[in-house]
């Protein structure tokens, strides 16, 4: 899509994005918050790394969001003898033309689910990683866009590391936030399988909310969702704090404090305003910094977990005075 898509108010932005994760929690049971982060990381118009312990939703989850908000969904297993042809496609021989012609790959669909990505080698890994973050592929040189929305969400098993490649920092860094689900409570667990009783069928299907034009719409909407001086600047200390902790090696880069900026947009528009506040900045600085902080080697030993050094880091911050009105929002106000 070419043209830029016509935005959608903040607040309606908010009314849809609500009956999305609605929908998606009919079959996806008691896990809210993470939803309402992996559906902000999409609005945001980035990517999710789901990294939690197997038959957890994860994929479920994935496909649930795809069918809520009308995408084409694919979804590609990711083993150690996947090559980068196998997600990006590949010239095949036409013999009734005498000439090669483009298979097109998993990869050019709206949401791609790319399951246990840390289980291919790095040059797959690569392939995907020209994908995310320039919306394209090339294959044989010759270059192709990938169309608008497109969505990596990517799974791994945070403690099975035999048979794996771990991702470098760098691609971690691609992943605009990571989120975890954890185990369902005792009641949660009765509750999937209540459903699962009731619909009598393994499969769950979800109508759709919106299409992929509304999707768009939505993305565009966040831009309109104001952040005050004083907030940006909030953000910047936060990300400039990671790299001055003394348990880190690396902190967060500045693509660190730009997801805090997406993220937070995004939080603020679920919530039904226009402008953001400083507990929207803090709601996503977890999922959106931990996996962009590297600790030094002795932390490690001391199990030290990067989550902490972003909790000390919100503490140690001073935030601006919460829910004051934007200085320069004009005429527009704060959505009703």
């Amino acid at each position: 899509m070419t043209e830029m898509p016509e935005p959608l108010p903040p607040h309606e932005v908010g009314a849809l994005a609500r009956t999305v994760l609605d929908a998606v929690g009919t079959v996806v049971v008691g896990k809210r918050d993470p939803l309402e982060l992996v559906l902000a990381g999409i609005l945001a118009g980035g990517h999710v790394l789901l990294e939690d312990l197997p038959g957890l939703g994860k994929t479920l989850t994935a496909r649930s969001f795809a069918q809520a908000l009308g995408l084409d969904f694919r979804r590609l297993q990711f083993t150690p003898d996947l090559l980068p042809a196998d997600v990006t496609g590949s010239f095949l021989y036409d013999q009734s033309r005498h000439d090669f012609t483009f298979r097109a790959g998993p990869i050019f669909t709206n949401l791609l689910l790319a399951d246990e990505i840390n289980r291919t080698p790095p040059k797959t890994q690569a392939a995907l990683l020209e994908a995310m973050q320039e919306k394209q592929v090339s294959v044989e040189g010759v270059t192709y866009r990938l169309d608008a929305p497109f969505h990596v969400l990517a799974t791994a098993n945070p403690i099975e590391y035999e048979g794996t490649y771990p991702l470098p920092e760098a691609q971690l860094d691609r992943f605009l936030l990571r989120v975890s689900f954890g185990y369902p409570s005792h009641e949660e667990e009765w509750e999937v399988l209540r459903r699962r009783i009731h619909r009598r069928r393994e499969e769950a299907v979800i109508e759709p909310v919106v299409d992929a034009e509304t999707l768009l719409r939505m993305q565009a909407g966040l831009e309109r969702v104001v952040v005050e001086d004083s907030i940006g600047r909030y953000i910047v200390a936060l990300a400039a704090a990671t790299r001055e902790h003394p348990s880190v090696l690396v902190g967060a880069s500045p693509r660190g404090s730009l997801a805090l900026l997406l993220l937070s947009r995004a939080r603020a528009a679920l919530a039904g305003r226009d402008y953001v506040v400083p507990e929207d900045v803090k709601e996503v600085a977890i999922p959106a910094l931990t996996h962009r902080i590297t600790l030094r080697p002795e932390m490690w030993l001391r199990r030290v977990d990067p989550a902490f050094v972003v909790t000390e880091v919100l503490a140690a911050t001073p935030a601006p005075a919460s829910g004051a009105m934007p200085s320069y929002a004009g005429a527009g106000g704060h959505a009703s």
